[in-house]
């Protein structure tokens, strides 16, 4: 059972089992914040998943609640427990957005715009290693393997062809023509994504200089979707220092409006193929 526990999705769950159970008291998380003696910070990452959940956290949320029934108790211990457990990221050490990985890794799909490069699950080790140190200028060696490794390793899910990850990329043409390493480097990326992108489960789709204003200018966003219906989606926006995790319907409703938006501006999955190989051309008549 171990090997099949998500402890990222697990920590979601139980957050929202506990915040259930903490709104059906009509308590307010400083309130139990204040009974338990701890931070109202605590109780809030908590419930939101970004903290490990131990099961003594369990047991003393559940008394404050007043939860009477042991089987319910017996099932969030079991829950705390299973969110301990290690993800294959975490063979990798310590890596910054390992909460992103553990929902991607989870999530039955996927919908993201990247303005400015190819999103790392569609890069080539190239790429990545061209990309990564760009955006991290202080990036030491040894982090820089680990990164491309755990890029890499995220790759699979798109690969899978047992539970594949349903991919839609819109992608800015900005993305297609900076040259991130060399023309060789791009001409293998570009190719690699027209590959890719005739995939069943894959679509790209390039947004042209020509779409003008678009929905995407005020900044890059992913949106994951879970099978379980108990995992309700999440909006993910990439920062510098951390990341944010949008989970409320309406603004995971709000960034789906703007990706519909995208998605129409953009050219058509066929269209976008012809796009990224004319620019994958350019790359190559710029080596000769």
């Amino acid at each position: 059972m171990a090997s099949n526990v998500n402890p990222t999705v697990r920590r979601r769950r139980l957050g929202q089992e506990l915040r259930r159970l903490r709104e059906d008291k009509g308590l307010t998380a400083e309130q139990v914040a204040e009974r338990l003696l701890v931070s109202q910070s605590k109780i809030s990452r908590l419930e939101n998943g970004r903290r490990s959940i131990s099961q003594r956290d369990v047991r003393d949320l559940c008394g404050v609640y007043e939860v009477d029934d042991r089987r319910i108790v017996d099932s969030l211990m079991q829950m705390a427990k299973d969110s301990r457990q290690q993800g294959w990221w975490h063979a990798f050490g310590d890596i910054p957005y390992s909460v992103y990985i553990g929902l991607e890794t989870e999530a039955a799909s996927l919908r993201t715009y990247e303005s400015l490069l190819v999103p790392g699950l569609l890069q080539t080790s190239g790429y990545a290693e061209a990309v990564i140190p760009g955006t991290i200028p202080e990036l030491a060696a040894e982090d820089l393997d680990k990164r491309i490794k755990v890029r890499m390793r995220r790759q699979e899910r798109v690969q899978d062809q047992e539970r594949p990850l349903r991919l839609w990329v819109v992608l800015d043409e900005s993305a297609l023509r900076r040259v991130v390493g060399s023309h060789l480097i791009m001409r293998e990326q570009l190719e690699h994504l027209v590959e890719v992108s005739t995939l069943p489960h894959v679509t790209v789709q390039v947004l042209p200089y020509g779409a003008g204003a678009h929905a995407g200018m005020s900044g890059t966003f992913s949106i994951l979707e879970f099978d379980d219906a108990a995992d309700s989606s999440v909006v993910y926006i990439e920062g510098v220092t951390s990341d944010l995790y949008l989970e409320k319907t309406n603004d995971v409703h709000k960034y789906t409006i703007m990706y519909e938006h995208l998605r129409a501006q953009a050219l058509s999955a066929e269209a976008s193929r012809e796009f990224i190989a004319e620019a994958a051309k350019r790359h190559a008549d710029a080596m000769s």
